[in-house]
C-alpha cells in the first residue's frame, strides 16, 4: 500500500469520526451556553455531576476499544463470528457495569456529589441530574458497544450518523427543557439531564434498526450468551487492560475536578468552560487516533507488518499536525469566548490563563492518546498504557495536585498548571516504547473453537 493510498483509507476512517467528536463536544458547548443563562451555579453543578458521566465514558471507552483491538484484527481475517463473540462479551461487561452506576445514582446521589463539592446548592443541583442519568446508562452501554463493533470493521459512516441523530435531539431537547420552550416546564439542569436520557433513547432505538437491516454487524442479545473461553481470555488478556487504563486514566482526571472543586466555585466553572473549549481542540487529535487504529488492526490482521510500520509512522504524522491545529483553534476561539461567557471577574480570570495552557497541552495529549489508545493498541498492545497511566496519574499528577493545593495552599492557576505537565512527563517513555515495535502483534487465532 502506497502512502498517499494509506492516507486516503485513514482520513476516510477520520473524518467521521472527527465529526462524531464535534458533535459531542457541541452537545457539551450547549450545555454550557444555555445554562449560562442560567447561572453560574447550575454550570458548576452540571460540570461536576458529569464527572461520574466521565468515568462511565472511560469505561465503555475501554470496552469498546479493547473490543476494536480483536474485531479489526478478525476483520482483515474476514472472521465473522469471531467478531459477533467478542460482541457478545463486550455487551456483558458493558451492561454488568451500567447497571452498577445506575443504581448508584439513582439511590445516592447526593453522596456522590459530596466528593467533588461540599456547596450545598451545587450538591442539590447534582443529584437531581444524576437521578435522571440513571436512565440513560443502560442505553449507552449498549449502544457504545455496538458503535464500537460498527467502527472496527470501517463502516464509521453508519456510526456517524447514529451519534448525529442523537447529538441533534440532544441540543434541541436541552433549549426545549432548559427555557420551557413549545410548552414544556423551565427545568434548568434537570432539564439537561431529561434531553440527555431521552437522546440516548433514541439513539439505542435507531442502533436496533440499523441492525435489523444489517447482514454482518448485528446488535443481537443472544451474542452474550455464545461461550468460548478461548476469545473470553483473549479478552480479558488484551481488553481488561485497555479497560483498567481508561478507567484509571478518567478516574484520575476526576479528581482533578475534586481538586478544582475544593478551590471555589470561579475555579469550577472557569474549568466547566475551557473543558468545553479544549475539547474542540483535541477533536480531530482523536479522531486521528481513532482512525489509524482500525486502519492499522485490519493490516495487522492481514499479517501485512511493514505496511503496519507505514501506518504508524504516518499516524504519527498527522498527530502533531493535529495537535499543532487544535492549539491554533484554542487560541482563536479565546477572545470569542471570554467575550461570550458571563462569569465573576475571578473565574473570567482563572479562564483566560487555563485557554493559553490548553493552547499547548493539546499536543502532548494528542500523541500520548494516538500511541497509547491508537497505534499501541492496534498491535494488541493494551498492557504498556494501563502501567504508563497508572504511574503518570497516580504516583504523578494527582498527589502533586493535592500537596500543591492543601499543603502549600498555592494559587489556583499555579496549582492548574501543575495538573496540566501529566502528558508531558510521560512522552519519553510513550515514544520509545513506540520505536522499539514491541507493540506490533499479531492477535488473531487460526482456530477460536
Amino acid at each position: 500500500m502506497n502512502e498517499q493510498n494509506m492516507t486516503k483509507k485513514i482520513f476516510g476512517l477520520t473524518i467521521p469520526i472527527v465529526i462524531q467528536n464535534l458533535l459531542s463536544a457541541a452537545v457539551s458547548s450547549a450545555d454550557v451556553v444555555m445554562l449560562n443563562y442560567v447561572g453560574q451555579s447550575a454550570i458548576s453543578a452540571v460540570s461536576l455531576a458529569s464527572q461520574y458521566t466521565n468515568i462511565l465514558f472511560m469505561v465503555y471507552y475501554g470496552l469498546g476499544t479493547g473490543a476494536t483491538m480483536l474485531c479489526a484484527q478478525y476483520y482483515g481475517k474476514k472472521d465473522l463470528q469471531a467478531i459477533r463473540v467478542i460482541e457478545g462479551i463486550a455487551l456483558r461487561f458493558s451492561l454488568g457495569l451500567s447497571a452498577l452506576f445506575a443504581v448508584l445514582v439513582l439511590f445516592w446521589p447526593k453522596l456522590l456529589m459530596t466528593v467533588f463539592t461540599n456547596d450545598p446548592e451545587l450538591i442539590t443541583l447534582g443529584a437531581s441530574y444524576l437521578r435522571v442519568m440513571s436512565v440513560t446508562y443502560l442505553c449507552w452501554g449498549i449502544t457504545e458497544v455496538y458503535l464500537s463493533i460498527l467502527r472496527s470493521v470501517g463502516k464509521v459512516k453508519i456510526s456517524m450518523a447514529l451519534n448525529i441523530l442523537a447529538f441533534s435531539l440532544n441540543i434541541l431537547l436541552n433549549a426545549v427543557f432548559i427555557f420551557g420552550l413549545l410548552g414544556a416546564p423551565k427545568l434548568g439542569v434537570l432539564g439537561v439531564a431529561i434531553a440527555t436520557a431521552v437522546s440516548r433513547l433514541a439513539e439505542l432505538a435507531a442502533c436496533i434498526a440499523v441492525s435489523l437491516r444489517s447482514r454482518e454487524i448485528k446488535l443481537n442479545p443472544g451474542y452474550m450468551f455464545i461461550k468460548n473461553k478461548v476469545l473470553l481470555g483473549d479478552f480479558v488478556k488484551l481488553s481488561l487492560p485497555a479497560l483498567a487504563n481508561d478507567v484509571i486514566w478518567g478516574t484520575a482526571f476526576s479528581m482533578y475536578s475534586v481538586i478544582m472543586g475544593h478551590l471555589g466555585n470561579d475555579a469550577v466553572a472557569a474549568n466547566s468552560i475551557v473543558t468545553v473549549v479544549r475539547n474542540f481542540g483535541t477533536t480531530f487529535c482523536f479522531g486521528v487516533a481513532s482512525g489509524s487504529s482500525i486502519l492499522l488492526g485490519n493490516i495487522i490482521g492481514e499479517n501485512r507488518m511493514e505496511d503496519a510500520r507505514k501506518c504508524a509512522r504516518k499516524a504519527m504524522k498527522l498527530t502533531v499536525i493535529s495537535g499543532a491545529l487544535g492549539g491554533v483553534i484554542i487560541l482563536c476561539a479565546s477572545p470569542f469566548v471570554l467575550r461570550f461567557v458571563d462569569l465573576t471577574d475571578t473565574a473570567m480570570h482563572y479562564l483566560k490563563y487555563m485557554l493559553l495552557i490548553n493552547s499547548y497541552y493539546v499536543m502532548g495529549a494528542a500523541v500520548n492518546t494516538t500511541l497509547i489508545a491508537g497505534v499501541f493498541r492496534a498491535g494488541g498492545d493494551s498492557r504498556f498504557g494501563f502501567i504508563c497511566d497508572t504511574i503518570d496519574m497516580w504516583c504523578y499528577a494527582v498527589p502533586l495536585g493535592f500537596f500543591a493545593a492543601f499543603v502549600l495552599k498555592l494559587p489556583v492557576m499555579w496549582v492548574y498548571f501543575l495538573l496540566c505537565t501529566d502528558e508531558f512527563v510521560k512522552w519519553p517513555w510513550v515514544i520509545r516504547r513506540y520505536r522499539s515495535e514491541k507493540w506490533l502483534n499479531n492477535i488473531t487465532r487460526e482456530d477460536i473453537g
